[in-house]
């Protein structure tokens, strides 16, 4: 039986095919529940160690990715996962960067890019995705 987590508790974002994220503020403390099977770290900074796999992409606050390809390559393993293991996106507060992210994979997971960010609002938090140049970010991702 594949690995999932309660769809019901905050920081949880569930896509339009069924599969959920969890996305979360790094500051604050390991959510009660199970651990994640697979994390993306999004930090200027190497993030401290987990005891779940996971895959830090350098990601400066209030900025975009330093590497898009890399980053590409990690939401897009994290949609694949997600299919069948718990996944979580995070950064320092869980807004910006992280909401910028699962919006990318809500792109990936059928959401148009220009309405990526409103679904991710709606579904996530009213407050993710929080700069011009992350929204058109996630307008200019394609699958």
């Amino acid at each position: 039986m594949p690995a999932t987590w309660e769809t019901d508790t905050p920081g949880m974002l569930v896509l339009p095919s069924g599969r959920t994220l969890r996305g979360r503020g790094l500051r604050d403390p390991l959510p009660d529940g199970p651990s994640p099977d697979f994390g993306v770290y999004l930090q200027g900074e190497e993030p401290p160690a987990t005891t779940w796999e996971s895959r830090w992409v350098r990601w400066p606050d209030f900025m975009l990715p330093a590497d898009r390809s890399a980053a590409r390559r990690a939401l897009r393993d994290a949609w694949e996962r997600a299919a069948t293991e718990r996944v979580e996106i995070a950064c320092t507060a869980g807004r910006g960067r992280t909401g910028t992210a699962l919006a990318c994979i809500a792109v990936l997971d059928g959401v148009p890019p220009r309405e990526a960010v409103a679904y991710v609002r709606r579904h996530y938090s009213r407050h993710a995705v929080e700069t011009p140049w992350q929204r058109r970010y996630v307008e200019r991702f394609t699958k």
